[in-house]
Parts: structure tokens; sequence; C-alpha cells
């Protein structure tokens, strides 16, 4: 097992939340004033501000944490460019405050939500994830969000909603990669409402105790963490509950490369490379795959009878 259970005799030391010097130095300072479980509002090396009472969560793997730098300076945000230091160069103008989600579709209560609201709305906790890139690479992240049913439950979705569509923002001015005819933008994803509803699903707004840069997809974005990444909408401006399957991006893209579920199967190889084993960022080597990215014991059920070659 990969998932480990948080209790009061394995807890979490503060050395593997991060590996970053000043991050590690704050909780020190914070255990040296004796201030315990309060959360200490310090600058970020990174610009990022603070998220306080941050809880920690059972859904988290003991993993080695990917370096904050690395996990801020990598990314796949092809509104920002192809590159993958194109995001961290190009958010400058991108703005995330003020920020609005609309929750829409087969629903009773639509409704549209503030993001420092969605910040009060659930206790945001720490979810130490793995995170797999249909490019053969991966993270482990600690991500700090909610689950995404807590906010699902409030709009009340009707008995005939079978899905749940995300969109992401899409602003000319401030997003370049618009410009390049990579997807049919808004970059559109989409879940199944029982995948949705899944407590592992979360939505993220920070990571590493701070809230989301823009280039990690701020100030709100979804982390399927037994999904390739790409499924994680970043910056998210809409959620609609619908009866019927949504189109997503990388699918209407490449629906022979990428299909809706694109659950990490390393039995089932991309048309272009092997799924088989990943490289772990910072490792030297690669190491084998997991199906559903190690999560398999808590989703393999919500599969079960499907054909997973066929729903790749």
């Amino acid at each position: 097992m990969l998932i480990r259970i948080q209790d009061d005799a394995h807890p979490i030391a503060p050395s593997e939340i991060t590996s970053e010097t000043l991050y590690r130095g704050r909780r020190d300072f914070v255990r040296a004033m004796g201030l315990g479980g309060i959360a200490f509002a310090a600058p970020s090396a990174f610009g990022a501000a603070p998220l306080n009472g941050i809880q920690k969560s059972p859904f988290s793997t003991d993993e080695k944490l990917t370096p904050q730098n690395s996990v801020i300076s990598y990314n796949n945000y092809y509104e920002f460019g192809t590159s993958k230091d194109d995001p961290a160069r190009n958010v400058g103008r991108f703005k995330t405050r003020p920020w609005t989600v609309r929750v829409e579709g087969l629903c009773a209560k639509p409704r549209t939500f503030a993001i420092d609201d969605l910040l009060k709305l659930a206790p945001i906790e720490e979810r130490i994830y793995r995170m797999r890139c249909v490019e053969g690479w991966s993270m482990v992240i600690p991500w700090n969000g909610f689950p995404l049913a807590s906010l699902l439950k409030l709009v009340e979705p009707l008995g005939s909603a079978k899905f749940v569509e995300f969109t992401s923002a899409a602003d000319r001015a401030s997003m370049p990669g618009l410009a390049l005819p990579v997807l049919d933008w808004p970059y559109t994803e989409g879940l199944r409402l029982d995948e949705a509803m899944h407590p592992l699903t979360l939505l993220a707004v920070g990571l590493y105790g701070e809230e989301l840069l823009a280039q990690n997809g701020a100030p709100l974005r979804l982390v399927v963490p037994w999904k390739y990444g790409f499924k994680g909408a970043k910056s998210l401006v809409r959620i609609r509950l619908t009866d019927k399957q949504p189109g997503t991006a990388w699918n209407k893209a490449a629906p022979n490369e990428y299909g809706f579920y694109s659950n990490v199967n390393p039995e089932v190889d991309h048309p272009r490379w092997s799924q088989a084993n990943e490289r772990r960022l910072g490792e030297f080597g690669k190491r084998k795959t997991l199906p559903f990215n190690g999560y398999a014991e808590q989703v393999a059920k919500l599969y079960a009878g499907m054909d997973l070659r066929k729903f790749y």
C-alpha cells in the first residue's frame, strides 16, 4: 500500500512536506516559538500567499516530495506556451483576483462562487498525491484544497446529471498560448459524476502550504490523482453538470491518443510511447508505473466490468 492513513502514531514529519530550505525553516520557527498547529503567515520565497489552518488528510502518500521549485517551474499549461518553462515565464499579466466560478447545469441550486468564498467553503486539507503525466514523467505534490464533492453537494445535482464538465479561463490578453492552434480553446475537461464525487477528487487552491501560483492553475484547479495529469483542468471558471459525456480538449484534438477516461494504465501504451515506466522528476532512471497511479484500491471499483483498453 502506498496510501498512508495519517494518525497520531505515524505523523508526517515537516521534512517530508517540502525540501525547500525557507519553508522548512519557517516550520522550525513555528515549533521554536511554541505555536503548535497555528499557521504562521511568513512571506513566501515564491511570491505566493500562505494558506492558514491547513488540515492533514488521510489520503496522502509517504513518498518523497518533488522539490517545490520543480513543481512551479516545470509545467504543461499550453495557454501560456508549449514549453515546460513557458508558463512560469509568461504568466505576468494573468490576474487571479477578482475571480468567480460558475456552477450550473443539471442542479437544483446553480450558483456563482467568488474565489474568496471557495477558500472558506470547506476545511483546506493537505493531500500529498502522486501526479503522472501522459508524457511519461511524474511528481509527488502536496496539494492544498478540498473535495470537489463538497462544492457539488451545495448545488444539489439532479438525478439526471451523469457527468461534470470543467472549463478553464481563456483570456487572450494575458494568455499568449491561445494564439496557437494547438487545442480548441477554451480548455475543457470532464468526469463522470461518480468520479467527480469520489473522495480523492480534489479542488486545489494551493500547494506547499501556499496559494497556487498562476503556472500551477491558480486560483482553482482540478486534481484527479488516478488519471493522467492533463485531466486536471486549471484556472477553472465554470463547472457544469450534464447528462451527456462532455467533449474534452485533448480527446477532441487527438481521440486516438487521449481518451475520455485517461486512467493511468501501464498496460495501455500511448500510440507513440510506452506507459509501462515513468521518470520521477529529481530521480535518475525510471520506475514502474502503477495501475491507476497507485490508487487502484480506492478507485478500481468505479470501472468494474469496463474494458479499460477500450475505455482508455
